[in-house]
């Protein structure tokens, strides 16, 4: 998704490349992640930070590192881990320590399994609380001693990933008083941050980088320390107690639950990897000043996204709509106005990505602001065509109806390069990303033969989105009373297809090219990027049958997903970021386009992968990617080392292939629901999706499967609505 190489020859000079993301071995320790607003934890399975030298843990906001190290010994020994779960609503982390045997010589001084250490923790407004409490399970007075050891080095997140600075801030630690700690750090853009560590009850000890408690347990009796983290920018924040800040929190959680779209089926594993994608997609939802935006992915992209957010609002348009009205009114906040040769900025071109934090202040980054996608611009228009035909909110359609002429415009001048009516790319200087489609890996579109494409480059899924905004941008012209620039736009579109059809379709592979370079040759390179065309509607259907059916070969398709580039490709390689593994919302937008061609019979093995990948993945969690190796009976899939997880698309995957195998679309000026070629995948019997909204009313459904068929019935309604279901021959 956002890897970068610009270096010719990845497999020689990766460690070079800027924005590579290296893999240098993993803690034995799985992650926890916890986020709230700006703020993100990644903590291992003891609910330790920094224990194993390396990784990602820390205290992230707003792009630094605020703290490094936080991890707890017991008279001098790491505990043991009896059990470590996050809530389901991602909430609290709960963890279950004990104490190791602990000797003198030969003699024990302390059996493993005397005293019981529950830490919860919990994040709130730029604030870590945690509880740690203790007890004594012996007969006799125990003596414990807690040590709590951390530092920070404030480092930002690209250094965390990998990249060298010359030079850097300095980090000053000081005791405040008997109970707290603050760690300083003055950067070269002279931002003060610092954190403070606050401890309650006061320790014994406390120094710059260890407070120690050291008590006797009676039998039974129960030690309570609280601990509060705060990041601090601009001024403290203000700082409710441990149980206040819980309970608000739960309050919150438990609200939006109450109030949303829910979804139950009959098979209790796909509940709880719906419960973890609505969970995780919660917790990346972050309040802008624009309204809520889905953040990438935590660690490497807990920010804004420009394609990962219209995407990820994309897969949840029929769940929560309103995520795509946060998502639209942000990125129209930030369309480019201006010609910046640095930031890959034109007019009318949305925003790739955004960056807080030191390097992005100083531009040794260039991502403060950053332009460099050639598909978030049209994936703007087209979802604000989808926002109108799913809401009807055509208020908020003509007040973003300047950003969507804007972008049309950027479409058509800026990007088409060479005037040949296809939309390409070519970075404006080094240090922006050298691909700038979704796959943006250094080695992700190459020709036949393994070598790589030279630009300017004109991806054939970007044609597609292009080709499917201008269709929609034409019915919200037409809707908005302006006929001749609907007819413009509409002439535009089947011009465009036209030319798609012509130059992408290459007869050696049955499928559209990967890409046309600069010489305008087709890469002839069989690859997933043809079922975004499906999704897109852009493929001729004798066209895409061929397409969706090669999909499900066991080229493509590796028992879990849909691969990136199948077996037999030049550089296919499924443990590579982009050239192999699966991607799930890869995935979810095939199978759209499968429901889209009426090939509904095909959706159930992506499904079922993705559904089987899931209930495999820790959590139930499904990761940004995972590797492309042959599904083996008996055995879960291959992670990929470095893969976001939580990731925003990848969680929203399970409700857009919820959608595709219902064939939900919106008709809010009718109040109709209709599902075309409604399916349920044989691992589900019946599904109740509950408080689904059209117009202002809401209305419960109840789908049942029989057999190769399904039945719909109507439960609670609240308002006038009506539901549709329609049949089409599936090819």
């Amino acid at each position: 998704m956002k890897q970068e190489a610009t270096t010719p020859t990845l497999v020689e000079q990766n460690l070079e490349t800027p924005f590579y993301i290296p893999a240098d071995g993993s803690s034995t320790r799985p992650r926890r992640t916890l986020k709230s607003g700006e703020t993100f934890v990644v903590f291992d399975s003891h609910g330790d930070i920094g224990a194993v030298p390396g990784g990602p843990d820390g205290v992230f906001h707003n792009g630094t590192r605020f703290l490094s190290r936080f991890d707890l010994s017991i008279n001098g020994e790491q505990p043991l881990v009896l059990g470590s779960n996050v809530r389901d609503d991602n909430t609290i982390l709960n963890v279950d320590l004990t104490n190791p045997d602990m000797f003198a010589g030969e003699r024990l001084l302390l059996q493993k399994d005397t005293l019981h250490i529950r830490r919860t923790i919990f994040l709130r407004e730029g604030l870590v609380y945690a509880r740690f409490s203790v007890r004594n399970y012996a007969s006799a007075p125990t003596r414990c001693e807690l040590s709590f050891d951390y530092s920070s080095d404030f480092a930002d997140i690209f250094e965390v990933r990998g990249m060298r600075r010359k030079r850097r801030g300095r980090v000053v630690a000081k005791r405040a008083d008997d109970q707290t700690v603050i760690l300083n750090y003055l950067g070269l853009d002279h931002a003060p941050r610092k954190t403070s560590i606050a401890f309650d009850p006061a320790p014994n000890t406390i120094t710059q980088t260890r407070a120690v408690y050291s008590f006797n347990v009676d039998p039974e009796e129960r030690r309570v320390i609280f601990v509060v983290i705060a990041c601090i920018e601009d001024k403290a924040p203000e700082q409710p107690s441990f149980l206040g800040g819980l309970r608000s929190t739960l309050r919150e959680s438990n609200a939006l639950a109450r109030e949303r779209t829910t979804i139950e089926t009959s098979n209790e594993m796909l509940n709880k990897v719906l419960s973890r994608s609505i969970a995780d997609l919660d917790m990346l939802m972050t309040p802008t000043p624009q309204g809520p935006y889905p953040y990438a992915g935590i660690p490497w992209y807990s920010t804004t996204f420009g394609r990962d957010g219209i995407i990820t609002a994309i897969a949840m348009l029929w769940f929560d709509p309103s995520i795509a009205r946060g998502v639209l009114n942000r990125l129209a906040a930030f369309q480019a106005t201006r010609n910046d040769p640095a930031a890959d900025a034109q007019p009318g071109k949305i925003l790739h990505e955004m960056r807080a934090g030191e390097m992005a202040a100083l531009n040794e980054i260039p991502f403060g602001l950053y332009y460099g996608s050639v598909d978030s611009t049209p994936l703007f228009v087209m979802l604000v065509g989808l926002y109108a035909e799913r809401t009807g909110d055509m208020e908020t359609v003509r007040r973003l109806w300047p950003h969507v002429r804007a972008g049309l415009a950027w479409i058509d001048t800026y990007g088409d390069i060479d005037g040949d009516g296809l939309i390409e790319y070519a970075r404006a200087t080094e240090e922006g990303l050298a691909n700038q489609g979704w796959k943006d890996s250094q080695d992700s579109i190459f020709h036949a033969d393994g070598s790589m494409a030279k630009g300017p480059i004109a991806l054939s899924e970007v044609q597609g989105y292009v080709v499917e905004a201008k269709r929609l941008a034409a019915k919200c012209a037409k809707l908005l009373g302006d006929a001749e620039f609907a007819a413009k736009l509409s002439a535009e579109a089947h011009a465009t297809a036209e030319t798609v059809e012509a130059k992408f379709w290459c007869e050696d592979i049955q499928s559209y090219a990967i890409a046309i370079d600069g010489a305008k040759a087709q890469c002839k390179v069989r690859s997933s990027n043809a079922g975004h065309l499906l999704f897109c509607g852009l493929a001729r259907p004798d066209r895409a049958a061929v397409i969706a059916k090669d999909f499900l070969s066991p080229r493509f398709f590796s028992g879990w997903g849909i691969r990136t580039i199948p077996v037999g490709e030049a550089l296919y390689n499924p443990m590579s970021y982009h050239n192999g593994s699966v991607w799930p919302h890869d995935n979810a937008l095939i199978a759209l386009g499968l429901a889209r061609y009426g090939f509904s019979h095909l959706l159930e093995p992506v499904f079922r992968g993705m559904f089987d990948a899931a209930a495999y993945m820790d959590l139930q969690r499904l990761p940004e990617l995972f590797c492309g190796f042959r599904r083996v009976p008996k055995q879960g899939p291959t992670l990929y080392p470095v893969a976001c997880s939580p990731q925003a698309w990848a969680a929203a995957t399970p409700l857009a292939l919820f959608q595709a195998s219902l064939g939900l679309s919106f008709n809010p000026w009718r109040r109709e629901i209709e599902l075309r070629n409604p399916c349920l995948p044989s691992f589900i019997d019946h599904a109740v999706v509950r408080n689904l909204q059209v117009g202002t009313a809401k209305v419960d459904l109840i789908v049942r499967r029989h057999a190769d068929r399904v039945s719909v019935e109507l439960g609670r309604t609240d308002g006038d609505v009506r539901i549709l279901t329609t049949s089409f021959a599936q090819s």
